[in-house]
């Protein structure tokens, strides 16, 4: 069994779950490291189906003792993260003459300051194997920005440029880093909406459905591979056409 590791962050949430699992399913010699705050049901439910080839992290990504924490347990089991996944985010949408600065401080930590701690973190270990694969989702609103949204945007789209510059930084190391830009993914976002919202969001799609969880995951899997070596600095967009 290969030392390597994956950590995938806000494993718990449909992306991250699918990313965990598609990982798990297609590479029986790595070990994947479930990054969670609070809700663990889902992450729990895929330590059970794939037990000691998966591990739960208890991780606030926004705090970076807890990072500290993290890579302290994965060396502490004899692995070093070689791919990241930074999934972890969330969004808290007002228009910014009325937003509080809890939302602007919140989702531009949770979103930006959580990618820029975890690339940090795990650096080191990539650059002493001299390989790793940081993948980090971003959001198709960093690339058409709704209105509402200038804290989730603008976070995301600092996710991008971060994501472009550290590309540069560590290239000559075996390290890439590379942005995936969801558009509409079938998540509890979508859940959430009313049937005339889905109906109306579907006619904005050129291929007129919303994305599914593990067609995010596969482009996740592809460039965290070797055979994604050359591959670095990019900004990938899986949105159905929109943009």
């Amino acid at each position: 069994m290969s030392r390597h590791a994956v950590l995938i962050t806000g494993a718990n949430g449909g992306i991250g779950s699918a990313t965990a699992r598609y990982f798990l399913e297609n590479d029986p010699a790595i070990h994947v490291y479930l990054g969670t705050r609070s809700q663990t049901d889902e992450a729990e439910q895929i330590t059970s189906e794939f037990p000691g080839r998966s591990s739960i992290l208890s991780l606030d990504v926004t705090r970076a003792e807890d990072w500290e924490k993290a890579m302290a347990a994965v060396e502490g089991e004899g692995r070093v993260v070689t791919v990241l996944v930074n999934n972890a985010g969330q969004h808290d949408d007002h228009l910014m003459a009325n937003m509080p600065d809890v939302a602007w401080n919140d989702v531009i930590s949770s979103n930006l300051t959580s990618a820029f701690l975890g690339s940090r973190s795990v650096l080191r270990g990539m650059m002493g194997e001299r390989f790793g694969r940081i993948i980090n989702i971003s959001s198709l609103s960093a690339l058409l920005a709704p209105l509402g949204q200038t804290n989730y945007a603008a976070a995301k789209a600092g996710v991008i440029a971060m994501t472009q510059s550290l590309a540069k930084e560590v290239a000559r190391s075996g390290i890439t880093a590379n942005a995936i830009c969801p558009g509409y993914i079938e998540t509890a976002a979508i859940d959430d909406m009313d049937a005339d919202r889905k109906k109306e969001q579907k006619k904005s799609i050129p291929m007129r459905r919303f994305g599914q969880p593990r067609e995010v995951a596969a482009a996740v899997f592809f460039l965290a591979s070797k055979d994604a070596g050359y591959i670095t600095g990019a900004t990938l967009k899986i949105d159905g056409g929109i943009l």
